[in-house]
């Protein structure tokens, strides 16, 4: 939607080719249905966020930053407002008004768009024209062609991976799509018996043997398969090659990052003392989530019956411990299905990133998340899709 506005503002005739019954069916479910669209952040933020190959995204994001993100859709009369984490969303809190206002550019440069459609193949004639053959029978020539049809994620928004069959044909490899944005499994089975249970204001590390590969501050969530949440889809994006190359990363949760180790020492003490008398089971109530208590008790070895006033100075350290380092082993991801964007996809070395041209094919183009690109949460792989997007559109050729 976006190279279709910039490319009919720059006097060409174009027509969208949509397989669903509407246009931008993803972004109606992102950001929670309220579209976090880009993040206000400075360039070091951008780049920092991409995973895959940000160096390709150099002409991209220069060229159409996150704050051209912001005064485009300003200026089409879409209100946005900043929040946390620097992430970008309409102030109608409503995705539908991101994709309205980019519908209503559309028609007013009369872009030709038609709905219910599946390019089915793709060939270049002698003529140098593109041939687009469609499911239901049609042939649709052009002189430029852009493929921007996603990757593998949220297939039932129409992601399906056509546009990995159309570059492949066109001779382009493919690096292997993979989830990515996603929650993910762990060995133990207290996933299970914490399900449903939200964490917020953690503290999260992983690691791999002695490396540290994440670490961050926020929300997660225990399910029945293991954990997601904010910080553990982020993680996902972070910590995937190295989960590949290892088979499983130990994980450890702070639970009250805000107390250094004497301090939560202190409020140990301070809390055995005021319930001395009663059982350990029943001495954590203040400090722990009630699904949590049991799980915390049977990992520190003290038996849940014990009398508060007889526990150690060593067991106390224990409790201490896990409090601060509460421990799991990440085992793998769930599938696309859950996923939020897709990593790997159409090679960037084949692609020119200063136009977003094919290397092997002329008047090819690609754009979004078709390609090798993909970046952790908070209006990030958004941002690709607008700049990728914008690029190909300003290289089109006349």
């Amino acid at each position: 939607m976006m190279s279709a506005v910039v490319a009919a503002r720059n006097g060409h005739q174009v027509t969208v080719l949509e397989k669903n019954e509407k246009l931008g069916k993803k972004v109606y479910i992102t950001g929670k249905g309220r579209c976090n669209l880009t993040n206000a952040g400075d360039m070091d933020d951008l780049f920092g966020a991409v995973k895959s190959n940000p160096k390709f995204l150099y002409s991209a994001f220069y060229g159409f930053s996150n704050t051209d993100t912001m005064a485009f859709f300003e200026e089409l009369g879409l209100k946005l407002k900043v929040e946390r984490g620097n992430r970008v969303f309409p102030e109608s809190d409503h995705a539908s008004d991101v994709t309205g206002v980019l519908k209503r550019e559309m028609n007013r440069l009369g872009v030709k768009v038609i709905l219910n459609t599946q390019a089915e193949q793709i060939t270049k004639e002698p003529s140098n024209e593109f041939l687009v053959q469609t499911a239901d029978g049609q042939s649709l020539a052009c002189d430029n062609l852009l493929i921007a049809t996603g990757g593998c994620s949220y297939a039932s928004t129409g992601s399906t991976g056509d546009g990995y069959r159309f570059a492949e044909a066109f001779g382009h490899t493919v690096k292997e799509p993979k989830p990515s944005l996603v929650p993910m499994e762990i060995k133990e089975d207290y996933g299970k018996r914490m399900q449903g249970l939200a964490l917020k204001n953690v503290s999260v590390r992983i690691t791999s043997g002695k490396k540290k590969c994440y670490e961050e501050f926020g929300e997660m969530l225990f399910t029945h398969f293991g954990i997601s949440g904010p910080l553990i889809l982020s993680a996902s994006a972070q910590v995937a090659r190295e989960l590949e190359k290892k088979g499983s990363l130990s994980m450890f949760v702070d639970l009250k990052p805000a107390l250094s180790e004497e301090m939560l020492d202190e409020r140990l003490k301070r809390d055995f003392m005021e319930v001395k008398n009663k059982q350990f089971q029943n001495a954590l109530d203040h400090l722990l989530p009630k699904k949590m208590i049991p799980v915390l008790i049977e990992l520190s070895g003290i038996s849940p019956q014990k009398q508060v006033n007889s526990i150690t100075r060593e067991e106390r350290r224990i409790v201490l411990n896990l409090i601060k380092n509460f421990p799991m082993t990440i085992t793998g991801f769930r599938g696309f299905q859950e996923a939020i964007v897709t990593r790997g996809g159409v090679s960037v070395k084949e692609v020119n990133p200063s136009t977003m041209e094919s290397k092997l094919v002329d008047h090819l183009f690609f754009a979004g998340e078709v390609l090798d690109l993909d970046a952790v949460t908070g209006g990030f792989n958004l941002q690709i899709a607008w700049s990728t997007g914008w690029l190909a559109a300003m290289s089109l050729y006349d």
